[in-house]
């Protein structure tokens, strides 16, 4: 097969090759347009291309063999406002030099939009719950020299009360998002859709820490007891097939 032109970089313009800063450290990271994704050089992170060029490779059926991907296969991002922005920087701004932390927050603010697209739900909540839920892990430690679920889920809805009330949600989506972080470990006392959903992303990160080798015995076992949307469940048996 002839180089598609679209993707053959002689016919390409100077902006085809951009940087986008790392959403976790800040670091440039060089992106081709035709890039769906690159790692962080610096933390590790790895980058949604928000700018990818697909243009004929979204029907071309050469596509996965000029790209390396399908790209109708990468879930799309969701549409980042002002409130998600200022979300992350208050998250970012928490958590300080603590790279491990932002990117689990990062990442299951990820998977939160995608099983969203599925199930349904305010996505106000969401986004603020997936973001902040894990907000009082360093409060936890410093009050109570842990960061056992327990503590946080206790230190967590103040601060992240705080953060929504400095942004300027309503109170509505401030107490619902302070209940889920309140029990994004225990499941307590809450089972709405937004909940699900932020409780599935979760563990869709910690699956491969959390699992047991005898839960890899019995995936569907695992999966059934352990995810509460069916768009999670899927994912979580994609992700234990690999």
């Amino acid at each position: 097969m002839l180089k598609c032109p679209g993707q053959d970089t002689q016919y390409w313009k100077p902006d085809d090759i951009f940087d986008l800063p790392c959403p976790v450290c800040d670091t440039a990271v060089e992106f081709l347009k035709t890039d769906g994704r690159r790692k962080c050089p610096n933390c590790g992170y790895t980058l949604r291309n928000t700018r990818v060029e697909l243009g004929c490779a979204q029907w071309c059926a050469y596509a996965e063999e000029c790209l390396g991907f399908v790209p109708e296969k990468i879930p799309s991002d969701i549409e980042r406002g002002p409130i998600v922005d200022r979300l992350i920087a208050k998250m970012k701004s928490e958590f300080g030099n603590d790279y491990k932390r932002i990117t689990h927050a990062l990442q299951v603010f990820e998977y939160a939009q995608e099983l969203l697209r599925v199930e349904g739900g305010d996505a106000r909540v969401v986004s603020a719950a997936a973001l902040l839920h894990d907000i009082g892990i360093r409060e936890a430690e410093r009050k109570h020299a842990s960061s056992a679920p327990r503590y946080q889920e206790i230190e967590g809805p103040p601060l992240a009360r705080r953060i929504m009330e400095e942004i300027g949600l309503d109170e509505w989506t401030v107490e619902h998002v302070c209940r889920i972080v309140g029990s994004h470990h225990s499941g307590k006392d809450i089972d709405t859709p937004e909940f699900r959903i932020v409780w599935d992303a979760d563990w869709l990160v910690n699956l491969p820490e959390e699992l047991t080798s005898e839960d890899r015995k019995h995936p569907t076992d695992t999966v059934e007891r352990i995810f509460k949307t069916e768009s999670g469940k899927k994912k979580a048996r994609e992700l234990l097939a690999k």
